[in-house]
């Protein structure tokens, strides 16, 4: 399996220069090859690298730059170029490359050499050709078998450098279970950010502080010269307060995601369309600020890594369904309790799609997975062959905020 690990780079103020010096030449060296691409035909991506070694012989400063950061360089723009032909083909209007200007072009990639990680007196250093020695906080060992097969340099808004490693390990992931006994449905929402059908209910971060610090930056730094030193200083301090955001959102989400991905067989979640509800008119600023998308594509890949099922089902009225009649019924979005007109019973609004979810994610998985000839009765899990009336009928679960399992 692949993996990325990211790590804090300390370079020196002389590593640092030469970091940043290489940004710069790989972002001229983009500029270059997408001036080329506007007025040549039929080019590809290895065609174009081929030229790399006569361009070395005008081009003096191309020599202290590693010939796989030159080539990835290459590549990135072809595909940049492809992704935005995809786009094309499914719809979207699109546009053409930008050139790059100085500050949009902040990272670049070793490939298969060029790089080696060393331990020395116990320090942990990051040993690049054409740059020298670094300095990182190796705060997460990697795998024992692990193949370090890729290595970006990015330097973010806030000037802190990074080393992303890209990892391949040799072993597959383990072996999902025939028969999922612990399943788990997850309904999704603002207040209470995720309720599942075991009762758990927890909320939403509190990032209001965070927000605040932010806001209140970016209107101090609108005050200021652009382009000035203050300007500069005080973009670094916008930079910050929102690296700050991010970082408490994303490890929410990871300790999130990795409680479901290790504790259940199966997980059900509603396959949302983050990006179109974001565009929804109204409340989009909390849409945004939950990140759906983010924290369903967290769940999907630890739930690869760890043996689990992860099963996206239709969203749509699994609120307005009832769990054990299937009535449906239309209640506005401040209506926080589910009243079945057919049956007279009461449940949480969000445990209720979360029982919706489940029961859908069992069917889907269950069609996906039996052959044609095995009922579904026999090919039913022994945990969760019991109905969602079943679960219903045994009472609305005491709502609560659970530990959540570490990364």
């Amino acid at each position: 399996m692949n993996y990325n690990y990211r790590y804090r780079l300390r370079p020196s103020d002389a590593i640092e220069e030469r970091l940043a010096w290489t940004v710069d030449t790989c972002r001229q060296v983009y500029n270059h090859f997408l001036h080329r691409l506007n007025r040549t035909d039929d080019t590809s991506a290895y065609s174009e690298q081929n030229l790399l070694p006569s361009l070395k012989k005008w081009w003096n400063d191309l020599k202290s730059v590693h010939s796989k950061v030159l080539q990835k360089v290459v590549q990135r723009l072809y595909d940049n170029l492809s992704t935005l032909r995809g786009r094309k083909e499914n719809g979207y209007r699109v546009g053409t490359l930008k050139w790059k200007a100085p500050g949009e072009y902040r990272s670049f990639t070793y490939s298969q050499s060029g790089f080696k990680l060393k331990n020395t007196s116990g320090r942990t250093r990051l040993w690049l050709s054409k740059l020298g020695d670094i300095l990182l906080t190796f705060h997460r060992e990697l795998p024992d078998d692990a193949e370090i097969k890729t290595v970006t340099v990015k330097q973010e808004p806030t000037g802190k450098w990074y080393a992303i490693l890209g990892v391949e390990t040799p072993d597959d992931p383990p072996k999902k279970p025939e028969n999922s006994e612990k399943c788990v449905g997850i309904d999704v929402g603002i207040l209470k950010y995720a309720h599942d059908t075991d009762g758990h209910a927890v909320e939403s971060l509190n990032l209001s502080d965070e927000r605040e610090r932010l806001e209140r930056a970016q209107r101090d730094l609108s005050r200021k010269e652009h382009g000035s030193a203050n300007w500069e200083k005080q973009r670094k301090t916008v930079a910050q307060r929102y690296a700050d955001l991010k970082r408490k959102r994303r490890d929410f989400l990871h300790k999130l995601s990795n409680y479901y991905a290790t504790e259940y067989d199966l997980v059900a979640v509603e396959d949302l369309d983050a990006k179109g509800l974001v565009e929804l008119p109204g409340n989009s600023r909390n849409r945004a600020g939950v990140a759906w998308g983010t924290f369903l594509r967290m769940l999907e890949y630890k739930c690869e890594r760890e043996g689990t099922h992860f099963v996206g089902v239709d969203p749509k009225d699994t609120t307005k369904e009832y769990a054990s009649c299937g009535v449906k019924t239309d209640k506005p979005l401040w209506v926080r309790e589910h009243s079945c007109p057919s049956c007279g019973f009461e449940a949480d609004r969000d445990a209720n799609a979360a029982w919706n979810i489940l029961s859908r994610g069992i069917a889907k998985r269950l069609g996906a997975g039996r052959s044609e000839s095995t009922p579904v009765e026999t090919a039913l899990p022994v945990d969760t062959s019991v109905s969602a009336k079943r679960v219903v009928e045994a009472g609305s679960p005491t709502l609560k905020r659970e530990p959540l399992g570490e990364r």
